[in-house]
This record gives structure tokens, sequence and C-alpha cells, in this order.
């Protein structure tokens, strides 16, 4: 099955009219030039590999909307994953927190993370994305570790960050930023109005001495899994160092330039949040994402909390002139894919998997993403598709496994129809 007509983001140049063969779920072949025969015509489209977001919040925060609003974690997860794949994410891990210090919050706890992560497994065959588990270890709480462990040893988690938010370092060094930003957060979630003495008590009680061991454990079997280790919140040299002695291969949000630029130094992948990148500033006043890249030290954009930010931070990165476009594509693409060794994917490249995005970039106004494939079966297709190839609207897979067939489905539809090639 070939996509024709489109613009190619190769990892290293452009093909302003070219197209791709897909063929048992991968790429079969790229050709400058049109295809002949039949084919998805993606003329005035761009074809990018699809989104790969190694950190992505939205599974706490759908669940969870407002306080004391709890919806089924079966149900939220389908609803993502929908929404995942119409902003053209292919790849997803979830973030999922387990114990935290100083809340009572039951979604962020070790019973409500298991629960969590038994589900995202169970329903994952019949997901459209590729949906990983990503779980956020918070260092001042050891007696999750015993948790984490054994969800590490049986295989169910995919990628694990070492967190610590406890105010005056990381994240949150600044404690009188601290205070505000807790206060405003608190006074939108649930209308309570905290005092001085009130946030002055949750630090105390947030600030507790790290239990090395239980790092020391979830470090050492992760490694032994092969599970990638990520730090989170960097904010200084030794911070970084610390991370990367123990494993840690990946910086997580830096919270400035010099720790951005310490992980390089150590060879570690530097994440930065999407958001971040769109907006052109860090939303607590942290390291920007746009001066982390033209410093040359931003590896990749997550989604953090916003999907959509993914795509069109890629493209803002590229209209500033910070990176060529297939330069900025990497960020959401191939250059996640390499930091958590998933190969098989991120790039317009013969033999890797067929996971693509058609998207509509006009000269003024917002991309717009116009089809979502995996594994070459389109997971999501729009009334734009449908009107450049004759009315086609392709029936998306019930469940992963699906997928080839879908797409030996689509192929027969199109094979159905005389192409017309525009000139």
């Amino acid at each position: 099955m070939w996509v024709t007509d489109a613009r190619l983001i190769l990892p290293d140049r452009i093909l302003e009219r070219g197209a791709l063969r897909i063929e048992a779920g991968r790429i079969a072949e790229i050709v400058d030039g049109p295809a002949s025969g039949s084919a998805i015509n993606a003329h005035g489209l761009t074809l990018l590999p699809g989104l790969i977001d190694v950190h992505g919040d939205m599974l706490e925060r759908d669940m969870e909307p407002r306080p004391k609003v709890r919806f089924p974690v079966d149900l939220v997860v389908h609803e993502l994953d929908k929404r995942l794949a119409a902003t053209g994410i292919t790849t997803a891990f979830a973030a999922i927190s387990l114990d935290w210090p100083g809340t009572q919050q039951r979604l962020r706890s070790s019973e409500q993370a298991k629960a969590m992560i038994s589900a995202v497994h169970d329903l994952r065959p019949g997901l459209l994305t590729d949906f990983l588990v990503h779980v956020r270890f918070e260092i001042t709480v050891p007696q999750a570790g015993q948790f984490l462990t054994e969800m590490l040893a049986a295989d169910e988690v995919h990628l694990v960050s070492l967190t610590d938010h406890t105010p005056g370092q990381g994240q949150y060094r600044d404690i009188e930023k601290y205070i505000n930003t807790m206060r405003e957060w608190h006074r939108v979630k649930d209308g309570t109005h905290l005092t001085e003495e009130d946030m002055r008590q949750r630090i105390a009680e947030r600030t507790r001495p790290i239990g090395w061991q239980a790092v020391d454990d979830v470090a050492r079997i992760a490694r032994e899994r092969g599970v990638t280790l990520a730090s989170h919140d960097d904010d200084t040299p030794d911070k970084v160092a610390l991370m990367a002695d123990l494993g840690a291969t990946i910086s997580e949000f830096p919270v400035s330039l010099e720790a951005a630029e310490s992980a390089r130094q150590r060879g570690m992948h530097v994440v930065m949040g999407a958001p971040n990148a769109l907006r052109g500033a860090s939303h607590s006043g942290n390291l920007s994402a746009l001066e982390g890249i033209a410093a040359g030290v931003v590896d990749t954009l997550a989604s953090d909390y916003f999907p959509a930010g993914m795509l069109h931070a890629a493209l803002a990165v590229a209209d500033k002139g910070l990176m060529t476009l297939p330069e900025a594509v990497k960020l959401v693409t191939f250059n996640p894919a390499d930091g958590v060794g998933l190969n098989d994917r991120g790039a317009l490249e013969v033999g890797r998997l067929a996971d693509l995005v058609l998207v509509e970039i006009p000269p003024a106004g917002r991309a717009r993403v116009r089809s979502t494939f995996r594994h070459g079966a389109p997971i999501y297709w729009d009334r734009h598709m449908a009107e450049l190839n004759h009315g086609l609207v392709p029936t998306l897979p019930e469940r992963s496994s699906d997928l080839d067939d879908t797409a030996v489905t689509l192929e027969a539809a199109l094979q159905g129809h005389t192409h017309n090639h525009h000139a």
C-alpha cells in the first residue's frame, strides 16, 4: 500500500513530493515523486513519523478532573487513547505516580497506581496507540520502593523516573514561589485558601529523609530488567551526577541551563516539556525549553500535560529558526524513541514500523492532523482524508492485534477506486 503525493520529512532532508510504501506494517520503500497505481492520496499534506510521548500526565488528570470526582480507569484509558491518536501520537508513556509525601490523595498512591498499571496492561491489546507505563517514584517515600521493584520484576513498567518534589530544591527550589504556586493550585482545585502557616506546615510534612536503600534497589532492578531510568527536575550539576551514578540515562525537565548542560556532558538524554516550548516559557519560572533548544542541550519534547503541544511545539521551533524542520520533528519522533530504546520506530526509514501521521500545514494558521497510522493501519482518519480519497472511510481497527488486517482491507478498498493524481 502506498501513501503518495505528500511532503515527506526524512531524518536529514525533505522530499517535497514523495511517496512511501507500506508492507506488513513496516516502511518498505520511499521514493522521490508520486507512486503509480492504487494509493492513499495525501496531496497537500506533510508525512511525519508517528509522535512518541515519553511523559504524559493526562491519565491521572482525566481520572480525577475535579476534586473527589473519579471516573473508571478503563473509560479514561480508551478516551485518552482516541485523543492521542487524533493528535498524531502513536506511542505514549502514561506517567503514573506512586505515594507522594504530605498528601492524602488516593489517586497518587501505590494502591491506586497498581490498579492503573494493571488496567493499562489488560487494555493495551485493544488500544489504537502503543500505550506504555512510566512510573514516577518519589524518592522521599521509600515504602513505595517495594511495590515498584515488584512491578519491575513482573515486566509491568517500561520507564521509571526518580522524582523529588521536596520544596527548596528541584522544581520548587524557590520556597516563596512554591508557596504562591500551591496557594493558586489549591484555590483552583477545591476553593481552599491556604494561609502562610498552612503552607509552612505542608512544607515541613513534605521534607523528610530520603530512603537511599530503596532508591538503590529500584535503580538496580531497573538496570537488570533493561528498563530506562530517568531523573526529574534536576537543578544542579551535583544532582545530575548523583542521578547518573544511579544509572539514569534521561534527565527530565531540568530546571536550569547549568543542569541541562551537565546532563548532556554526561551523555544523558535531555527531555523538556512541549507546552513550555510552545508557550515560550516554563509555567513555574524555570528553564525555558526554547532557551535549552537554542543552547543545543534539548533532545526531546514530551507532552507533559498537553498532547497537542508536541506537534505544534516542534513546528514552532522550526518556524523560529532554532532548528531545521527535520531536526525539529526529531524532537518528538526519533529522539524520544532513541532515548527509551524503541529503535523500531520514530523515523521515515525503510524497515521501521509504519507509524505515521499526515498533517496539513497551512501558510498561516494552525497545523491540523488529518490521519494517523499505526503499523500501516489508520487509527485516525478525518473528513478531509475521505474527500481526498473519493469518500473512502476505512474501518478503524477494534484491537491493536487487528492492525495488519485493517491495512490489508484498506489496500483492497483503494484498489477499487481509480486514483486521480494531482499534477
